[in-house]
């Protein structure tokens, strides 16, 4: 019998947990508040240097997956912290490896809210690395997103297709975003480059 989530198959994570999204509920931005100051609380601002809510529960004008996405800096020292991933342990949370990829490097994610059940209470998702790590230019996308409604809704529309298509296959649905999200990184990049004239 499985007792952590660390024993699931890729193929339990995609049954038990299918893809669902639902409209914006404002109760998310007071519900990571809550998190990230029992993190602060429990962790101490010495070993975590900023967080950040990201991901569509974070963009006010589509509909996400009901999950709290937390982006945590941490000081490059302490990627992977034995001590530092006891913390988030203590606080409910079970420890990921994120492999490298597409340039970017590997790094802690964390998730609660997971039962191995199949039942879910509210699910967050830590995303944990130092400030060079290209993950960090998902804040940029949700700034942008949350700036320009037409481009979120144009996320939203291929969420909706995406969630439509592979309810259950989580990598496909993520995979399906990829390009959406390169290519405005690439807008923000050229807008930036325009406005400093490079």
């Amino acid at each position: 019998m499985k007792k952590t989530l660390n024993d699931l198959t890729k193929e339990d994570w995609n049954t038990l947990f299918p893809i669902e999204l639902v409209d914006h509920n404002p109760e998310w931005k007071n519900i990571y508040e809550n998190e990230k100051q029992r993190i602060i609380d429990n962790v101490g601002q010495e070993k975590i240097v900023r967080i950040e809510h990201f991901g569509s529960s974070s963009i006010t004008s589509i509909k996400s997956k009901p999950y709290i996405d937390l982006m945590i800096e941490i000081p490059k020292g302490l990627l992977f912290d034995e001590q530092l991933i006891d913390q988030f342990t203590e606080l409910g949370y079970s420890h990921f490896k994120v492999p490298e990829r597409e340039n970017i490097e590997e790094y802690s994610s964390f998730g609660k809210g997971y039962n191995v059940d199949g039942t879910k209470e509210q699910i967050f998702h830590i995303h944990m690395c130092p400030k060079e790590n290209l993950m960090w230019k998902q804040i940029d996308f949700r700034d942008y997103l949350n700036a320009n409604y037409k481009r979120a809704k144009q996320y939203e529309d291929l969420k909706l297709e995406l969630a439509s298509k592979f309810k259950n296959d989580r990598g496909s649905y993520v995979l399906g975003k990829t390009d959406f999200v390169n290519e405005t990184l690439e807008i923000i990049n050229r807008k930036a480059n325009a406005q400093y004239g490079i």
